[in-house]
């Protein structure tokens, strides 16, 4: 397998607790994205950079033991634990794959064409998308689905009323994709990438969320910057002093009605191949 750059979340237990309430945060949205992908039971799904593969169980429950998920992800540790939650919920359907996405061919050697693909905030961290994507085009029969969710306009989110402190993680946040190969606006270049990899792009849609301090969906920013900003303070991204500030200032809003967080914008990207 090609020597890739790591993970910039990392791949530790911090972060698969993170994911998994990420995962049931915006479980609604991949099951809109299916719905629209006409997703059915029988059908062949790949699960694009699947981490430890909470989106790919409920691949997994929508195409039923009649049809096959292959999840590939580049971190071994991800995988073992996606193929032991796989055999614990009884889903036989599903089988991991080690693999780097921007080379799809090898993890995919022996399989059959899929009917849909899925890739949720996977693009946005690798160096060549453009791989990613003719690697999934490869992969999918003609008329096959590719949903992606995935980031545009990073940057814009925002604590309300505004803060410093946050305004700075978000701008250390985008240096650090970026200094990793990644793009956090990768949605504003993935329309032409689909259509030179011979796809049709049937639909691009905004996912725009806001948190309140009271809200389930504060659990999103809340668990993402507890988690990431020790990482950008050992980057050298980001002063000692300003994540100080930013984690007082979310304890703050913690429960608080009257504070709320603009979510980063995700956009819904279908596409169906040629």
């Amino acid at each position: 397998m090609a020597q890739q750059t790591p993970y910039v979340l990392g791949t530790g237990d911090d972060e698969l607790q993170r994911l998994g309430l990420q995962h049931r945060l915006w479980s609604d949205a991949l099951q809109v994205g299916c719905r629209r992908a006409a997703l059915r039971p029988g059908q062949r799904v790949l699960d694009v950079g699947c981490g430890p593969g909470f989106a790919a169980f409920d691949l997994a429950q929508m195409v039923s033991d009649r049809g096959a998920v292959v999840a590939v992800d580049e971190s071994q540790p991800f995988i073992d634990y996606l193929s032991q939650q796989a055999t614990q919920r009884g889903l036989s359907q599903l089988r991991g794959r080690r693999g780097d996405v921007q080379q799809l061919g090898p993890a995919l050697a022996g399989e059959t064409p899929f009917d849909m693909a899925y890739a949720r905030w996977v693009l946005c961290f690798v160096p060549d998308p453009a791989a990613v994507v003719r690697g999934v085009a490869a992969a999918l029969r003609p008329g096959g689905r590719f949903v992606v969710h995935d980031y545009f306009n990073y940057t814009s989110m925002s604590l309300a009323p505004r803060s410093v402190f946050h305004d700075r993680a978000v701008a250390a946040t985008a240096l650090s994709w970026r200094k990793r190969g990644g793009d956090p606006d990768i949605v504003g270049r993935l329309p032409q990438l689909l259509d030179e990899a011979g796809f049709v792009v049937d639909q691009i849609e905004l996912i725009q969320r806001s948190a309140r301090g009271s809200d389930s969906m504060f659990a999103w920013i809340d668990t993402w910057w507890h988690t990431f900003v020790p990482k950008l303070v050992s980057m050298g991204l980001l002063a000692q002093s300003d994540a100080d500030g930013l984690l007082s200032e979310l304890a703050s809003m913690r429960g608080n009605p009257l504070r709320f967080a603009q979510c980063p914008p995700v956009w819904e990207v279908l596409a169906a191949k040629r």
